[in-house]
């Protein structure tokens, strides 16, 4: 255990160096331009999602990215725009591009990456605070052109990072051994399955979202994906959606500590990169300490950006709650995927790869 968590602290501070160099190159950026601050939070997003698909990735690999990640950013920009203007149109669309980026997983291992790869953004479009920031922080957000030019800033500063820990640091990224490969006997496939469970949980927490929290609907859509993507099961996926709710309940507690000491301004921005540090070392052991980790840094990005944190936690508990029983509800009643069936690695048909990759970036 002792050898796990010094390696685990090593890898927790190579993200974070690749998620500062890429704030403050974004920072500088930003001053020049004259952009709105939400471009670091979009840099941080980015590069703290990719650090860990990049970790072990080869050269092919890291050139799709190259081209995918920037496109995809911008693209997202339209989308969230389209979710400002015409909710339940961008909520159909952003349900649908979900849905493909599992279902195109069938088409072998490359497949699988770029549809990990597609989803980057649109996770960071909702971590990104648009909607749930206050009306005098929402005006000049990022647009497409820089969107996109923060997508390939990220993908610069995690490979440099990354570079310089393999050629410099006590260790090297080794990818892990492929294991056997059997096909799956289930109709439809199981990444058809897992497509269809998250297209319904997500367009239900799109639905109940805006009902029932008005324009705090992300919280509710980012647990609906968190808790469903990587689907091993229906035991997988309510495990994770307790450990979300129990991590969000201790990060709240941790929220409302931070927010007693007084700790604002620039402290908040030091203290919600100390907290993402803690978090990212101890994700192996637990989602929780995760969940709990996010929950903290997002009250403390909100309370950066205006809003008053300590009231809209026990509605973002709420939605959590919500959006975890969604994502619960949709693996265990329409089509579940049986443990078996995507315990490792499997070809699920007869060019059809992996079942699971991990959720690239679990927001609280």
């Amino acid at each position: 255990m002792t050898a796990k968590l010094i390696r685990n602290a090593y890898e927790a501070v190579l993200t974070m160096a690749a998620v500062l160099l890429c704030w403050g190159t974004a920072l500088l950026l930003e001053r020049a331009a004259g952009l709105h601050t939400d471009v670091l939070v979009l840099a941080v997003a980015l590069a703290l999602t990719l650090s860990s698909t990049q970790r072990t990735a080869d050269t092919r690999r890291r050139l799709t990215s190259l081209v995918l990640l920037p496109a995809t950013a911008g693209v997202s920009i339209f989308l969230g725009r389209l979710i400002v203007s015409h909710y339940a149109l961008g909520a159909a669309v952003y349900t649908v591009w979900m849905a493909l980026a599992i279902w195109i997983r069938r088409f072998g291992p490359l497949a699988t990456k770029i549809g990990t790869l597609l989803t980057l953004p649109l996770v960071a479009l909702l971590v990104v605070p648009g909607p749930a920031l206050p009306p005098e922080a929402q005006s000049g957000l990022v647009t497409w052109g820089w969107s996109a030019l923060i997508g390939l800033l990220a993908c610069a500063c995690v490979w440099l990072v990354q570079a310089l820990g393999d050629r410099f640091g006590p260790w090297r990224a080794e990818p892990a051994p492929e294991p056997p490969r059997r096909p799956s006997r289930l109709h439809p496939r199981p990444s058809t399955r897992m497509a269809l469970q998250m297209a319904a949980g997500i367009a239900a927490a799109f639905t109940l979202g805006t009902l029932l929290f008005d324009h705090h609907w992300p919280w509710v859509v980012l647990t609906a994906y968190v808790a469903a993507s990587g689907n091993r099961g229906r035991g997988d996926v309510l495990r994770k959606g307790i450990e979300r709710l129990a991590g969000a309940c201790a990060g709240t507690l941790l929220a409302g500590a931070v927010a007693v000491a007084g700790v604002t301004g620039h402290a908040a921005v030091a203290l919600m990169f100390a907290v993402l540090t803690v978090a990212l070392w101890l994700r192996p052991l637990g989602y929780a300490y995760w969940a709990a980790g996010m929950t903290c840094a997002l009250s403390l990005l909100l309370g950066y950006f205006g809003q008053n944190a300590q009231q809209l936690l026990p509605t973002r508990l709420e939605g959590i709650a919500v959006g975890a029983a969604l994502s619960v509800a949709s693996a265990w009643w329409l089509l579940p995927v049986r443990r078996r069936t995507t315990t490792a690695k499997v070809v699920l048909g007869p060019s059809e790869a992996a079942t699971r990759t991990d959720s690239v970036l679990p927001p609280a």
